[in-house]
């Protein structure tokens, strides 16, 4: 899961990115306005952590821009600015969750896991597709009842997948979903097919209904 923090902060920056990365999670950052509207023009992100005061403008400009470009996005406001106006004016334009400074990092990981889940999954921490079974907490996989082991990229894939069922993801996009904006910097997707193939080998394995389709020229479909 891939999560852009928009915070000035550095030492706060850091501290959030310790520890989601020590829950699976992997961020990129955005310390002004200016940078923060470039990342969520050029990339997709699964949750966006975002500051309201930045240098340059306002973080609540940017979300009105995630907004008017229509992204789909979830957006958690990470704020000193802790009154109920300013909760208000940010949830009516679109965020998604508001938490005021100085919060524990624990409840903003399960406030992050609570909007992941709600967003893709609905509201179980258990997902049931036929034959698979997917423990979102405990992030562990079963098909046809026995224990088939991924690797986190591919765990993710997976969820990716899941989490867009029926929809075709390009290949650029399955790139930047695993490298994030090194994305551009490659030369070839050949680590997205070496994880794919990883991945549906895994499930083929273990006796799945071959949902993961390949379309041609285009990218990867979940069919189901």
């Amino acid at each position: 899961m891939k999560i852009l923090v928009v915070e000035d902060e550095k030492e706060l920056a850091s501290n959030i990115e310790a520890y989601l990365h020590g829950q699976g999670y992997r961020c990129e950052f955005a310390e002004t306005f200016s940078q923060a509207v470039d990342k969520i023009s050029a990339f997709q992100y699964d949750c966006i952590l975002l500051d309201i005061m930045l240098p340059g403008g306002s973080g609540l400009k940017v979300l009105e821009e995630i907004k008017k470009q229509n992204k789909q996005d979830g957006v958690i406001i990470i704020s000193a600015k802790d009154s109920l106006d300013d909760k208000i004016k940010g949830l009516e334009i679109g965020a998604d969750d508001y938490i005021a400074k100085p919060f524990h990092l624990s409840e903003l990981s399960a406030r992050i896991h609570s909007l992941l889940r709600r967003k893709q999954f609905g509201s179980s921490n258990i997902l049931t597709l036929n034959e698979l079974q997917i423990n979102l907490l405990a992030k562990t996989l079963t098909v046809n009842n026995n224990p088939v082991s991924l690797t986190k990229k591919e765990f993710d894939l997976l969820l990716l997948f899941i989490g867009n069922k029926n929809r075709i993801i390009s290949k650029n996009a399955l790139a930047e979903h695993l490298s994030g904006d090194m994305a551009d910097m490659l030369d070839n997707h050949d680590f997205v097919y070496a994880h794919i193939k990883n991945m549906k080998r895994k499930l083929t394995d273990a006796g799945y209904g071959n949902y993961l389709k390949t379309v041609y020229g285009t990218g990867y479909k979940w069919e189901q």
